[in-house]
């Protein structure tokens, strides 16, 4: 049975024991968890709820515990935390489409860490990209620097390239940037922008303070899009650019926060304008593409609740639909191969009809 198993928190002893925890040290669990690299901060306060943290043998399940690292030994998930860690790692991801962006995945599904397995200290993402999202994504194992990134002191332009199904309207265009109501707050993005017109699609660039769950996800739908594509480019001066799908390049701590413009403490002291070498595509001036409009209904089978059966779906009929091709292409050569033969044999018949018919036959000596 393993120590989490093992070590309940019911007794008065143990109590005390956590009572003494909270008045003699002064750096907090939390903080202690996530300057070891195994989560950030946040996560880290989760796992402490969930029972999942031990100290000194005993559980803790309350957060505002403090320990002394250097005197008390810390369990998560029954493993000894390692308090001593020195080497802090800072990587930008080019997080690619299909990936999960967690550290372990109860589906067996591929995660970001399967593309870092060459990274000898154990990190982990900074902040979330989902399932079919891709773009720039920080990992690291420095809990401080990753709860700054996540909740900075002062808003971080971050800028995303959307490709949407359908050709988006000077209408559809006017409701983006107004913003919309949600269950998770006001969304309104400080810029958007068309920047390419495909046969049936249209790409779009949005540009985010805030930054809330999901944000262009829900502000597309709320509008009638249906999202194809989502890249992540830049996180202020930070960008993916450069990278390729699947690969990562190392910096420095400061080297990123600079980039960023942020410093130490998570305050933001200088804003950063991207520079796209995209051009933007006036509507009033070049119009929609002859498409169907993004906000037609019938694209709403491609979003993310629906995309992994209208995939399956479409999958099998492209199955179906080769099959039955290789079928009529069996048949047809089939046909063709009965008709020789049937010509074959009427010119064997008329042969041999030609030769019965031969009533004298003269033979040279």
């Amino acid at each position: 049975m393993g120590l989490m198993s093992e070590s309940i928190i019911n007794s008065k002893q143990s109590r005390d024991r956590l009572g003494t925890l909270m008045k003699a040290v002064a750096i907090r669990l939390q903080k202690v968890i996530a300057d070891a690299g195994i989560t950030s901060r946040r996560k880290a306060e989760n796992l402490i709820l969930e029972g999942r943290v031990a100290v000194n043998g005993t559980i803790v399940t309350e957060l505002g515990v403090k320990v002394d690292p250097n005197e008390d030994v810390v369990h998560v998930n029954d493993e000894p935390l390692d308090v001593n860690r020195k080497e802090k790692i800072y990587l930008i991801l080019n997080k690619p489409r299909g990936i999960m962006t967690t550290v372990n995945d109860p589906e067996g599904r591929q995660t970001v860490m399967d593309l870092v397995q060459d990274v000898t200290e154990r990190i982990y993402p900074v902040g979330r990209l989902d399932y079919l999202s891709e773009g720039l994504l920080l990992m690291t194992n420095d809990g401080e620097f990753a709860n700054n990134i996540i909740h900075p002191r002062g808003n971080v332009t971050k800028v995303y390239e959307v490709k949407v199904f359908g050709a988006v309207t000077p209408e559809i265009l006017k409701k983006l940037r107004a913003g919309i109501q949600s269950e998770v707050g006001f969304l309104k993005p400080k810029n958007v922008r068309i920047i390419k017109q495909l046969r049936s699609k249209t790409w779009i660039e949005f540009r985010l303070g805030d930054g809330k769950n999901r944000e262009i996800r829900r502000l597309c739908e709320a509008c009638g899009l249906t999202v194809d594509k989502l890249k992540r480019l830049t996180i202020g001066g930070l960008t993916v650019e450069g990278i390729k799908p699947g690969s990562y390049r190392t910096l420095s701590k400061k080297q990123i926060l600079n980039l960023i413009g942020m410093d130490d403490s998570g305050q933001m002291i200088k804003e950063y304008d991207y520079q796209s070498t995209k051009k933007s595509i006036n509507l009033r001036i070049k119009g929609p593409q002859p498409c169907t409009a993004a906000d037609d209904h019938a694209f709403s089978k491609f979003r993310r609740e629906t995309y992994f059966a209208t995939i399956k779906e479409l999958d099998e009929k492209k199955v179906r639909l080769a099959e039955e091709e290789r079928q009529k292409m069996f048949a047809d050569k089939e046909e063709k191969h009965q008709k020789r033969q049937l010509k074959k044999k009427l010119r064997q018949k008329k042969k041999s009809d030609q030769k019965g018919g031969v009533h004298a036959e003269i033979i040279k000596w």
